[in-house]
């Protein structure tokens, strides 16, 4: 494996590249990372078994599709590989620290805020199909915004959870639910991180950084929604994007159904806890007030 990756460096920069040294990192569900140096240079490495390079392939293109739009600072992709057994993505290697201590975080809101109103797409999904942790994400174009939610994030994550014996819902009735309370919503399509979540975002020297993405162009409000269900961000990062670029007054009817998603989520990756809290949020959404009833 380290000689593939050696090999895959200096293809990338067409001149030799020797491993002197590898650190494995803790932390992560789902790969092995490690810190690589030599020549005097230093990388982040992902690492799993073959299978997944099509995967890291995919969060290549998004990291390099969120760096294109000038306003969130990702890791520098450098190349991706595979040996006979493993799958591998290399990464620029920065020195990170929590954002809310590092007092990143009114700089990151307004960054978000500029991502999110950058680019001009008129659809929502994406051109790709990606991963949200380990689960597939469909991303397949859409005008409709409620249909694609209700449809490709609500009714996706419940389907899957059916195949697994999993049945908290009858899903066609939980679709059309969700459907009906996006259906006057017609947000501009915003490119999204998608997973934004602590774990997903940092502080360098340079700046804020985010990685991991899961993106796709959908509402803004679904990255403000989750930075609020794992524990809320530091309130400087609510002050930086709303004076950057302030929510819809109705964000708070919509956040239930967008936060059902990531909750949806984590039942089918871990079972768990997250049983209860998604059949609470469920009967919830299924039977609050509509939309009309609530104050403008």
């Amino acid at each position: 494996m380290w000689r593939a990756i050696e090999q895959a460096i200096s293809e990338h920069f067409g001149t030799p590249f020797s491993i002197e040294e590898h650190e494995k990192l803790s932390g992560g569900d789902i790969n092995q990372a490690y810190v690589i140096s030599g020549e005097d240079q230093r990388y982040f490495v992902k690492v799993n078994d073959k299978a997944h390079l099509e995967r890291f392939q995919l969060e290549a293109e998004q990291l390099n599709q969120l760096k294109l739009s000038n306003t969130v600072n990702t890791p520098q992709v450098i190349t991706s590989g595979n040996s006979k057994q493993h799958a591998f993505l290399v990464l620029e290697y920065i020195v990170l620290k929590s954002l809310d201590k590092a007092g990143g975080s009114y700089e990151f809101g307004k960054q978000l805020a500029k991502l999110h109103r950058w680019g001009d797409q008129k659809e929502y999904g994406n051109d790709i199909d990606n991963f949200i942790g380990d689960t597939l994400q469909p991303n397949s174009w859409m005008k409709n915004w409620s249909r694609f939610f209700s449809e490709q994030r609500i009714g996706w994550q419940l389907q899957l959870l059916k195949e697994k014996g999993v049945h908290i819902v009858d899903i066609d009735d939980c679709i059309e639910e969700v459907h009906q309370r996006l259906l006057n919503h017609s947000p501009r399509p915003s490119l999204l991180h998608g997973d934004l979540w602590h774990g997903n975002v940092a502080q360098s020297v340079s700046g804020p950084v985010v990685y991991d993405p899961a993106s796709y162009w959908g509402d803004r409000e679904c990255d403000i929604a989750m930075t609020e269900l794992f524990g809320a961000f530091d309130s400087d990062f609510y002050k930086g994007y709303e004076d950057e670029w302030p929510l819809d007054h109705q964000y708070q009817w919509r956040k239930p159904v967008y936060q059902l998603y990531h909750i949806l989520n984590h039942l089918n990756l871990f079972g768990g806890q997250y049983l209860s809290q998604a059949e609470s949020m469920i009967e919830k959404i299924m039977t609050e007030q509509t939309q009309e009833q609530l104050p403008m």
